[in-house]
């Protein structure tokens, strides 16, 4: 069997061992947190309950094992790639933004969502995501649905430093989510390479990130039949 070195088992492991313990058993301070009004309480959890439908709501991409993803999934997948890069968005509000990656495609629960290929100009998309969004933040209190309105109206406009990160995300999680696939057929890879450029444009980080995916892509693409010059 392999041994831990005995280093590793000193007496400077074991002092740290015993401050963590000691951390986790102090009496954890109080958390003064009083009850809400029963309607705005049952407001919150009805509309959470319906939000709970972009579980169900499929995109065209699928998991590595060729499941079919949901907009909850791709939601949160996009969330955590914006909390990796925490450290390099210094100058950002990044509250702002991983809120902004939760609320922009729930309106999806109810219309669902239309794969990029298919998506057309004048198409009355965004309006109807809308006011499919609107529907659902119906059973909230007024100050929540206001708020939540505000960062979807925000990251549709996509002016602010956070919304254009929201939208250059939305777009590499995509992507990234497109090279884990089971393998397409080489236009699949085509439509990717060009996909979102506007958008992942935005800074040098997401250029860079975007370089990264795109050579994924390549590679895919290679492999499905089609060499890239």
């Amino acid at each position: 069997k392999n041994r831990i070195p005995h280093k590793l088992c000193g007496n400077s492991s074991g002092a740290v061992a015993r401050n963590n313990l000691a951390t986790m058993t102090k009496t954890p301070p109080s958390l003064d947190l009083p009850e809400i009004p029963h309607t705005r309480l049952t407001g919150l959890l009805d509309f959470l309950q319906a939000a709970e439908q972009l579980k169900d709501t499929l995109r065209s991409g699928t998991t590595t094992g060729g499941r079919p993803e949901s907009t909850a999934e791709h939601s949160w997948r996009l969330a955590l790639m914006v909390l990796l890069f925490e450290p390099e968005l210094k100058e950002v509000d990044l509250l702002k933004l991983l809120k902004l990656t939760l609320v922009h495609d729930l309106g999806e629960a109810i219309s669902g969502d239309v794969p990029a290929p298919l998506q057309t100009p004048g198409d009355d998309r965004q309006e109807r995501e809308r006011r499919d969004f609107l529907t659902l933040c119906e059973p909230l209190p007024g100050d929540v649905a206001g708020e939540l309105t505000s960062l979807w109206d925000e990251y549709a406009a996509a002016r602010t430093v956070e919304a254009r990160l929201a939208k250059a995300f939305d777009k590499l999680e995509t992507m990234l989510q497109h090279v884990l696939m089971p393998r397409q057929a080489p236009s699949f890879y085509e439509f990717n390479l060009g996909y979102g450029r506007d958008r992942t444009d935005c800074s040098a980080l997401t250029r860079q990130l975007r370089d990264e995916v795109d050579e994924l892509t390549r590679t895919m693409m290679t492999g499905a039949g089609r060499e890239i010059a």
